[in-house]
């Protein structure tokens, strides 16, 4: 609660908790979403994986998510448990987020938003396929895609382009990670299957004994990164804090200071 308020000024469209959030699973989820939206005035979207659940707990979990008046969900297969390398279907559970949105979408009337993978899901045989599986969440009800975190905005862009030629139209927000530890995007891109430039992981290296250099390289490459995404037509920006707020802050408020600065010098005398 404390990041999200130090985030409000910045006057986030909505902010997501993940499942499992404060170290428990539903209880935590839905408390935090509803004090989200109802203490600070902040829309709010709850992630919802098919990990260890069977179809009628998730039924429970949106019914306690819809009384407590939240609109969005963010519906997720979800990762493997830890220690596991393998995603296994709960018994009664569903084992694609696509079965998942079709429930949400069939049963309850929330905004549900799916993932998509700009250099496809690390299990998708290719990128055709990544691309259909992506394709089927969103005929199954999800109205929106928020990507996985990348760094090449070619890549996004690119990927937009193949969902809008296979007839996928709804947006397509991107995934933002600043980066603020040089060990910790190094494990996240070696999960999520993301590249770094290697002009980027060049420079991150040269300084991966300075913390804060690394750190202040992260904010202003994700500045320019979230600045060209706007102005190549971004539908808007997804940032992933992992409960920290300070890069977030800091990229944010140089590009509303960016965007000052243009108006101000197209301004009429």
């Amino acid at each position: 609660m404390a990041t999200v308020t130090a985030l409000r000024i910045l006057n986030p469209g909505f902010v997501s908790v993940t499942y499992g959030a404060g170290g428990s699973s539903r209880a935590r989820t839905v408390e935090l979403t509803k004090r989200i939206k109802s203490e600070l005035g902040i829309e709010s979207m709850a992630h919802v994986t098919c990990v260890g659940h069977a179809s009628g707990e998730l039924r429970a979990l949106f019914g306690e998510l819809e009384a407590a008046g939240i609109e969005n969900v963010m519906a997720l297969r979800g990762d493997p448990p830890k220690g596991e390398t393998a995603f296994v279907q709960a018994a009664g559970g569903f084992r694609y987020a696509s079965d998942l949105i079709e429930l949400l979408s069939r049963e309850f009337s929330f905004s549900i938003g799916a993932a998509g993978y700009p250099e496809k899901h690390p299990e998708a045989p290719s990128i055709e396929a990544d691309i259909e599986n992506a394709t089927r969440k969103v005929r199954a009800g999800a109205e929106f895609l928020v990507t996985q975190l990348f760094f090449d905005n070619d890549a996004y862009f690119a990927y937009v382009e193949r969902l809008r030629a296979a007839g996928v139209d709804v947006p397509v927000v991107p995934g933002i990670m600043p980066i603020t530890n040089y060990e910790q995007i190094a494990r996240m891109t070696k999960m999520s299957g993301a590249s770094i430039p290697q002009r980027l992981l060049a420079e991150l290296a040269a300084r991966s004994d300075q913390p804060e250099a690394v750190a202040e390289l992260g904010v202003a490459f994700t500045a320019l990164q979230c600045s060209d995404l706007l102005a190549r037509g971004a539908p808007g920006l997804h940032f992933y804090t992992l409960n920290k707020s300070p890069a977030t802050r800091a990229v944010v408020s140089a590009l509303v200071a960016t965007q000052a600065i243009r108006n101000l010098a197209v301004s009429p005398a």
